[in-house]
């Protein structure tokens, strides 16, 4: 297919955030305490791009707004559903089981970077919580934090099997299409 048949879907700012947040979790959750300088900041990495995603899901491109793609839980099962049984509607920008992965993703990391700034502030006495959270606590802030950072692994791989069932199910590279922003029309 020409790239003069393709449509822009995903915006530059939009791409360059999905794979910084890939490069900045993989680095984060592989370093983890062996290499706790690089992991802190990988952390701060992540949470800065999850204050990018809150704000550019107001202002970005239609189909980086939340407004034009957040659904209901019911019209997200109602759409795996319809992917289990090879039925699914194919959308231009984030179908409903997409946005729902986005959100559980958006949560996660942000639970995981706080917990994250609380161990740091705990262990270390540095980061943007140091002071105010104790060491008493330390303990159930890395028991948390190693909660949610394996929940988000989960949930990533989730994601890229459902990237691949969608890719096969629809005849196209949603891979590629978060690489260079390009996917095909809506069929008419």
């Amino acid at each position: 297919m020409k790239s003069q048949e393709l449509v822009k879907v995903w915006d530059l700012p939009l791409r360059i955030f999905h794979w910084l947040l890939v490069a900045g979790f993989v680095v984060a959750y592989l370093t983890e305490d062996n290499l706790l300088t690089i992991h802190v900041w990988a952390g701060y990495l992540v949470f800065g791009l999850l204050v990018f995603r809150l704000i550019w899901g107001f202002i970005g491109n239609d189909y980086a707004r939340f407004s034009n793609f957040l659904c209901s839980p019911a019209q997200s099962i109602a759409y795996i559903k319809d992917l289990i049984a090879l039925n699914a509607q194919r959308f231009l920008g984030h179908n409903p089981a997409g946005a729902a992965m986005i959100m559980l993703l958006l949560v996660s990391l942000l639970l995981t970077s706080i917990t994250g700034f609380a161990v740091y502030g705990a262990d270390q006495g540095a980061g943007p919580l140091a002071g105010i959270i104790t060491s008493s606590n330390e303990d159930l802030w890395e028991e948390t934090h190693e909660f949610f950072a394996n929940f988000t692994l989960f949930l990533v791989l989730v994601h890229i099997v459902g990237v691949i069932i969608e890719s096969v199910i629809h005849h196209e590279n949603l891979a590629k299409a978060m690489w260079n922003g390009l996917k095909k029309p809506e069929e008419k």
